[in-house]
């Protein structure tokens, strides 16, 4: 199939699932087209079977803003003349689907099915702001088909938009030959010596990600057994992470690292995963982790039981509880065995439930469905 791809290109988990689901399509045969402001920052252009198309916005006097929807709504109706697209995928509700939307009635009578993706905070946040609601209850049922990346977000998009139109749960995913614990003993020198535990947070730094409460949590930590933590991402809450490390005497052991291009090399070493969130759709980071067999402690919000069994995989708490996630934190560190057995547990989960090679195909299953019902 000839498939269009649109997503955000920025560091963040709708526009890394979308890049996943087209490189992984791409290896199966079928020809992928990215449509949008930029390159995805984890795709690789000059990959066989992937092709990235820009969309240019026209600067002009009389518009205050460039106009990003209708450039791209432009741009997607043109690579789908031009490459003869057989349907196109959006990620993340507004505003691609809207402009995907204005795309297919410009192609009329041509047909070119849209189905949109729904991740998280394009229902949570944008969707319910009063101002969106409408656009983008409209835009989802113009779609001709809607997956969620979670059971929790399906139920509630339903739900908050009173949607007529079936929602189709496709879980995000986990390459587990990419993601996998390493043996390598200097790997994981790198980041700390060897009588340290290494317990890692990734996240695009926003408030919801409660990245100070991280910082709290290990400052408990820290009195119990010997630890690193590495903050990888970046975003608005990043200073405040890093005065409280370094109020709290912490700067040696709570290393910054920024944006990484390869979260997996990161996660092969880590102990444990931190994710106090206050909200997660999913939590596709926690699923990254637990197939490097790193247990997470997690709040329990959203889509996160679904990945996170209570108990097995790690433990779930209720969001800003610091001492808890502390206290659950030190118990699984502080007990090679446990710390073994909820590792193995969670690598095992991740390859039976989520692994690319059985989501994959379900997206390919649904492609087929949406194209057949609308020749």
């Amino acid at each position: 199939m000839r498939i269009g791809i649109t997503c955000y290109p920025t560091y963040g988990g709708s526009g890394v699932v979308a890049t996943e689901i087209g490189k992984e399509l791409a290896i199966r045969g079928h020809e992928i087209h990215f449509i949008s402001y930029a390159i995805p920052i984890k795709l690789d252009a000059t990959s066989e079977g992937i092709y990235f198309h820009e969309v240019e916005m026209l600067n002009y006097p009389l518009f205050e803003h460039p106009h990003y929807t209708l450039a791209l709504a432009t741009k997607m109706a043109d690579v789908a003349v031009h490459h003869k697209l057989d349907l196109l995928h959006v990620h993340y509700a507004i505003p691609h689907s809207v402009s995907a939307y204005l795309a297919k009635e410009m192609l009329r009578p041509r047909k070119i099915p849209v189905i949109t993706t729904l991740h998280g905070t394009d229902i949570t946040l944008v969707g319910n702001d009063r101002s969106y609601l409408p656009i983008t209850r409209f835009s989802i049922d113009r779609s001709d088909g809607v997956t969620a990346v979670s059971e929790f977000l399906r139920k509630l998009s339903s739900q908050e938009f009173a949607l007529q139109k079936p929602i189709v749960l496709i879980p995000n995913f986990v390459n587990c030959d990419v993601f996998q614990k390493t043996q390598d003993a200097n790997h994981r020198k790198k980041f700390a010596s060897a009588d340290e535990k290494i317990i890692v947070h990734i996240s695009n730094f926003r408030p919801v990600k409660r990245v100070t409460d991280v910082v709290e949590i290990f400052d408990e930590v820290r009195h119990h057994l010997p630890a690193k933590l590495l903050m990888v991402g970046d975003g608005p809450e990043r200073y405040n992470a890093e005065c409280l490390s370094r109020n709290k005497g912490l700067s040696e052991k709570v290393v910054f690292l920024g944006k990484q291009d390869s979260v997996a090399e990161i996660l092969s070493v880590a102990d444990l995963l931190l994710l106090p969130s206050e909200n997660e759709s999913f939590g596709l980071v926690a699923l990254e982790a637990m197939a490097c067999e790193a247990p997470v402690v997690a709040s329990k919000v959203g889509g996160l039981p679904e990945v996170i069994r209570e108990g097995i995989d790690g433990y779930l708490i209720a969001p800003k509880d610091i001492k808890a996630m502390a206290s659950r934190t030190v118990e699984i560190l502080s007990d090679p065995e446990k710390h073994r057995k909820m590792g193995i547990n969670a690598r095992k989960f991740a390859m039976e439930k989520f692994c690319s090679t059985k989501i994959i195909p379900l997206y390919e299953e649904y492609y087929h469905q949406i194209v057949n019902l609308n020749q």
